[in-house]
């Protein structure tokens, strides 16, 4: 395969075992793969690559950078991602070592089970890859003993209980890697405390630099633009830690500065919701009346 700017497309997990030269899954919906038996020139650099399906990688060792979008993960201590169908990503571009194993499942393997309409609850999916999940080496042990689990149903001859079977460890991997994304949270709580604070910081200069006149309210999208992060890995960083989503954190920060400005200013309400970027008033008195059951004017007469 030559090198290419454009996206290669692999749209079945059997057409992902050819092009890695590994035989053929027993399952054609699920399979595991055992990066120390595939050769790591299968994709040229900067190819940049998209699936038709879920993938799971646990890594156990690495030494080098996997790219994804403008971020770098760096595998060197171990630890899990997630991509569901259709991310672009980027194979690495210098390794030394390389180690471990990715789940693949189609989501037709889990399209008839609850799974499959639970599954976008699993907000992991949809972080970047440089919001990894960082495993103690308890959960490693617990993880690798799930994987290993379903290493031997694979191995099994298919027969009327294997997909149930293998449905259900796929649900509790799921279920421990949300368990161990709430414990990442909590004890990296420096660094996320430091996103929160970069976070104020970010919307204080957004609303003095009057860049809600010019582009109305800072968006969700912005927000974890400027900062670097996945819009759904933002959000649950900040429940875990404030309880807010990234919109509500968003609103009652709007709602501060309104209530500045309706104690310390003579502005009247449609220019308070113009400045802080609303394109009618109505919408922002609305806000505030749901936030503090005051309307504007009523929360300013208190003042008086």
């Amino acid at each position: 395969m030559q090198k290419s700017s454009d996206i290669f497309h692999i749209n079945s997990i059997s057409q992902l075992m050819r092009l890695l030269e590994l035989p053929a899954p027993l399952h054609p919906m699920i399979a595991l793969v055992d990066y120390r038996k595939v050769p790591m020139e299968t994709f040229p650099r900067g190819q940049k690559i998209s699936l038709d399906f879920y993938k799971i990688s646990f890594k156990t060792a690495f030494t080098g950078q996997i790219k994804y979008g403008q971020g770098y993960y760096d595998f060197e201590e171990g630890g899990m991602a997630f991509l569901k169908p259709r991310q672009i990503v980027f194979p690495p571009e210098e390794i030394e070592s390389y180690e471990g194993i990715a789940l693949y499942f189609h989501p037709d393997f889990i399209r008839n089970y609850p799974l499959g309409k639970t599954i976008h609850q699993y907000g992991f999916f949809s972080y970047d890859v440089s919001e990894a999940l960082f495993l103690s080496a308890k959960e490693k042990e617990i993880i690798a003993g799930l994987f290993a689990s379903i290493a031997v149903e694979l191995e099994n001859n298919i027969d009327s209980f294997s997909q149930d079977v293998l449905v259900s460890q796929l649900e509790l991997l799921l279920n421990y890697s949300n368990r161990f994304y709430s414990r990442q949270f909590i004890t990296r709580k420096a660094v996320n405390n430091d996103i929160v604070s970069s976070l104020d910081q970010l919307l204080n200069r957004y609303f003095e630099e009057g860049n809600s006149l010019k582009n109305g309210l800072p968006s969700v999208k912005y927000i974890s633009s400027e900062l670097k992060l996945s819009q759904r890995y933002l959000s649950d960083l900040l429940s875990s830690l404030t309880g807010q989503n990234t919109q509500q954190f968003i609103q009652n920060t709007i709602i501060e500065k309104a209530k500045e400005k309706l104690s310390t200013t003579n502005l009247s309400v449609s220019e308070i919701a113009y400045e802080l970027g609303f394109e009618h008033s109505q919408s922002f008195s609305k806000l505030f009346k749901t936030k503090t059951n005051f309307s504007p004017l009523e929360f300013r007469q208190s003042f008086n």
